[in-house]
């Protein structure tokens, strides 16, 4: 079976990416730019020194920073709106999986028409997005190399998948340098959700060698680093290990797609307004649990790439030791337990089950689920 790998056409990461980024916009025409944001980002003063950047080479720009942690079908209307009224020709987005994700949907509606919630699947648009420059400051998401764009529909509340080879940046970058001092807790889950992704896609059912190892590489290095990340923020060693982490497990899911932890924990976004990173963390050795019934020896093998001694263990065996090695990494970083802590309510569960059936990252988990299963694994986490 042929098999397509996506990717930015070009990635910049290390230590002064971005500077290397504004000499390869210069290069490429461009006059105008939407930066997609938030006000954090404003605040601490991080936007405002990319506008001057772009400056120094000519090139204006208009700021949209009304992106939630969530980004909405609202967020994406009116950051269009600003995009059409001042005639930009590209977009860069800044920040974590929010900016990049609602920077998407705005490039993709502004060259296809329509509305975001027009393009939730599989490749359902006909022309490329805008040109997007995705600047990432988190370790987790991988959003600003990937085809994946999650918006949240206020109206149905819930979170579309949207997987379109045209929500493809054209440059990524990846500076540690704009990662230093990121709070504790948010690290801890853009971390988790990294490892989230590579597992994922180890497992699935469309991975090939090339997805598996990038998987396995990111794997060893969240492992390795995210615990020094979260307690030592500025330590930019660890941070550039988990900025090439993040990277080499969004190569993994970019194209081997994800599994019932993403189909589950975006419900969980879009109905109890949740961080994705923490979601995806508490759902992960649950579902972990029930994709052992199918892939033992490849949780083996995340076993072993999480520093877990599995000589003389059976496949049944180095899957659990997979999964408590999730466990214990997860409590290192300070994860809630459960999903009781963060608000989920067990009357929820079969309408979050209902909507999990629905998502496109479903697809490829490598054991199909009935509803009741779901619920199953829902009421297991709570």
């Amino acid at each position: 079976m042929a098999a397509k790998f996506f990717i930015p056409s070009v990635n910049i990461l290390g230590q002064d990416s971005v500077n290397e980024a504004i000499n390869d916009i210069k290069a490429l025409g461009f006059a105008k730019a939407l930066i997609v944001t938030d006000k954090p980002l404003v605040d601490i003063g991080l936007v405002a020194n990319v506008v001057d950047k772009l400056q120094t080479q000519g090139i204006e720009s208009v700021i949209f920073d009304g992106v939630q942690p969530n980004p909405t079908t609202g967020n994406v209307n009116a950051g269009l709106e600003l995009l059409n009224t001042n005639k930009c020709d590209f977009v860069i987005s800044l920040g974590g999986g929010s900016p990049h994700d609602c920077a998407k949907g705005i490039a993709l509606v502004a060259t296809n028409g329509g509305e975001i919630k027009d393009y939730e699947g599989v490749d359902v648009s006909s022309k490329p997005q805008l040109p997007l420059v995705a600047i990432n400051t988190t370790a987790g998401t991988a959003s600003e190399m990937t085809r994946f764009c999650i918006i949240t529909d206020e109206e149905r509340h819930i979170k579309m998948a949207i997987v379109d080879k045209n929500t493809t940046p054209i440059l990524s970058v990846n500076d540690p340098e704009l990662m230093l001092e990121k709070p504790k807790a948010l690290t801890a889950a853009t971390g988790m959700d990294a490892l989230t992704h590579a597992v994922e896609a180890y497992v699935s059912i469309a991975a090939n060698p090339i997805t598996d190892a990038c998987a396995i590489k990111a794997i060893e290095l969240i492992q390795a680093n995210l615990v020094n990340a979260v307690n030592k923020g500025d330590d930019i060693n660890a941070r550039e290990q988990m900025a090439y982490a993040q990277f080499l497990a969004g190569m993994a899911f970019n194209n081997a797609s994800l599994g019932y932890v993403h189909a589950m924990a975006h419900q969980l976004g879009g109905f109890y307004d949740l961080p994705h990173g923490v979601c995806n963390a508490v759902l992960l050795p649950h579902v972990q649990e029930y994709n052992a019934q199918v892939v033992p020896a490849r949780l083996k093998d995340v076993a072993i790439a999480m520093g877990q001694n599995v000589a003389g263990l059976t496949d049944e065996q180095g899957a659990q030791a997979a999964i408590e090695a999730i466990r214990t990494l997860s409590a290192a970083v300070s994860i809630p337990a459960n999903l009781t802590e963060l608000g989920v309510k067990a009357e929820d569960i079969p309408t979050l089950a209902d909507n999990a059936l629905k998502d496109a990252c479903g697809l490829t988990n490598p054991k199909q689920a009935t509803h009741e299963e779901i619920c199953a694994i829902f009421t297991a986490a709570l």
